[in-house]
């Protein structure tokens, strides 16, 4: 994690959104942070959250559409899971909120003070985590899965590629396909070293990359790239957005 705490705005008034970032700015020489995303509603804020790239929800409750409440219990079920802020005008929803495992709740208009202390909270659990992360960074060489009643372990050297699919994520080697309850992002934050993302869902070995080929679907008049791992005939797409980091990768091989 970086410095800054990775923030996502939620509320369906303008208004209070810039008035929020207005605290954040005042607050921030003591608890820096730095807004990723706005949204003014759940559907868009969930959309952006399954990134897996925040720290914090800042959450208002009363919104159209989807409100903050059902939008915190969607995100308890996300692989990575935002620490969740509610900040509204009412304060009817306290129990409910703290049921739903909040971090905080903060009632409009917002004080600085109590708005540092809740980033603080989010400070030393964003932090918990990464520690955790990093003290299974020298001994993790197997993944785990429970299978029939038992765990079996699936060494991370024959892996060549995983992939988050609903609530589990698949990992691949020669032989056959095995499902973590892992987090795809916390898999490549700890062995990003081992594996590339080509896609927002998939993970690649680096050293399985065997190739790339060019393709198009029927009725589509743009060609599309897909990676070839060793060892399996299944290819795998590769976005726009991840093509120049496995572009340079093969580059840098020479192929």
């Amino acid at each position: 994690m970086t410095d800054a705490l990775r923030l996502l705005l939620v509320d369906d008034e303008a208004p209070a959104r810039a008035r929020l970032r207005d605290v954040l700015g005042d607050i921030a020489a003591e608890v820096p942070s730095i807004v990723v995303a706005e949204a003014a509603d759940g559907f868009v804020a969930l959309e952006r959250a399954q990134a897996g790239d925040l720290d914090v929800a800042l959450i208002d409750i009363r919104m159209p559409g989807m409100d903050g409440v059902e939008l915190a219990r969607h995100l308890a079920r996300l692989p990575t899971t935002p620490a969740v802020i509610f900040v509204t005008a009412f304060d009817q929803y306290a129990v409910q909120a703290f049921e739903l495992a909040a971090l905080d709740y903060l009632v409009k208009p917002v004080r600085a003070a109590r708005l540092a202390d809740a980033l603080r909270k989010a400070r030393r659990r964003a932090d918990d985590v990464v520690r955790l992360e990093k003290s299974a960074l020298a001994v993790r060489q197997n993944l785990s899965c429970l299978e029939r009643g038992r765990i079996l372990l699936v060494p991370m050297a024959g892996i060549l590629y995983l992939k988050a699919e609903q609530k589990y994520v698949t990992a691949r080697t020669a032989e056959r396909e095995y499902l973590l309850e892992e987090s795809l992002v916390h898999l490549e934050a700890e062995f990003s070293e081992r594996f590339l993302r080509v896609h927002r869902s998939c993970l690649v070995a680096r050293a399985a990359v065997a190739g790339v080929e060019r393709t198009a679907d029927e009725g589509d008049a743009e060609a599309h790239w897909q990676v070839i791992l060793d060892g399996i005939a299944e290819r795998l797409p590769v976005s726009r957005r991840q093509w120049p980091l496995l572009k340079a990768l093969l580059k840098f091989r020479g192929q």
